[in-house]
């Protein structure tokens, strides 16, 4: 890919901004975006635009006492393949749980299907997660996919909330980063949001046009409001290098207004292997999100799950 050639710093007065996040959008990347050769390469605004939204409810600090974990890497299962019953995604999850997972989330894939209907998927799968968290000790988070069309989203939120979710799954790409402000600073829902990358990664694929990866995944979800921003990490069949994780790493925690730093959450075909060089450059603080290295072969879950952890523990002993 070829490196943008020239760059350039356009303002705008803060006050056409008001207080609506789609319109920070259009001003950043509105018409300019049906135009070629143009990329968001950096948001620059001053801590009293930032400060008008609140940003992440818990962040970085805040969901390492929720879970009790203060210092390591933190790992994330995901419940796949679709096409599983609620049954069999909650048996998923308490194995998850039982391996010492730190997360478990839902597959972008899993909405609210006739083979699998998100009330009842979200009941079962909450109840395996506080078993296993009963049983082990454990704080594990259960993050049930919310992505939906207009007040469908709330709706769902709220169900999860009520059936014990530690935390939302949202896709920005699908509903505007809008949505996530809306969950981020709902009082009654006070949970933790997550944020993942589908039908978002068009912005990036060409490095002379679209948004750069650190503000895609880096500064927009943290404004908005995620405290976990997922990505598809380096070294595969993705259009991010190693320096573009670096930077969305950067841009999470970099101070900026009163936003709370937030975790970058590297995912992608993770196996053990690259669990250990992703650990090298992000260190303790981040999240790695892992599916198939652990559901190979389906019947050694628990197992896969604790070799995992003790990749991270083993991290968090040297140090």
């Amino acid at each position: 890919m070829t490196p943008l050639q020239h760059g350039a710093l356009i303002s705008f007065p803060s006050e056409l901004l008001g207080k609506e996040f789609t319109q920070l959008l259009s001003l950043a990347f509105g018409i300019a975006s049906l135009k070629p050769g143009g990329r968001v390469a950096h948001l620059h605004l001053p801590d009293h635009v930032v400060n008008k939204w609140p940003g992440p409810r818990l962040g970085r600090e805040g969901l390492r006492k929720r879970i009790g974990i203060p210092h390591r890497p933190l790992i994330c299962g995901v419940l796949k393949p679709v096409g599983l019953s609620p049954e069999a995604l909650a048996d998923l999850a308490y194995q998850y749980v039982v391996g010492g997972l730190d997360f478990i989330k839902d597959d972008q894939g899993l909405v609210d299907q006739d083979f699998c209907p998100f009330d009842e998927r979200v009941a079962r799968c909450a109840a395996a997660v506080a078993k296993g968290n009963e049983e082990t000790g454990r704080k594990c988070l259960y993050f049930p996919n919310v992505t939906g069309s207009g007040k469908g989203i709330d709706k769902r939120a709220s169900v999860a909330k009520e059936a014990g979710a530690g935390g939302v799954l949202l896709c920005p790409g699908l509903t505007g980063f809008e949505a996530i402000r809306i969950l981020a600073e709902d009082r009654q829902l006070n949970m933790p949001v997550m944020s993942h990358p589908t039908f978002l990664d068009s912005f990036i694929v060409n490095a002379e046009s679209g948004i750069a990866p650190s503000v895609l995944f880096g500064q927009l979800p943290r404004l908005a409001g995620a405290d976990i921003s997922i990505y598809p990490t380096y070294g595969g069949d993705f259009p991010v290098t190693q320096e573009d994780c670096r930077q969305i790493a950067s841009e999470t925690a970099v101070p900026w207004g009163d936003l709370k730093p937030i975790f970058p959450t590297a995912a992608g075909r993770m196996d053990l292997a690259r669990l250990q060089k992703l650990i090298e450059i992000y260190q303790a603080e981040m999240v790695i999100v892992v599916g198939g290295a652990i559901l190979q072969p389906r019947e050694n879950v628990v197992t896969a799950s604790r070799e995992f952890m003790q990749e991270v523990e083993h991290y968090n002993a040297k140090k």
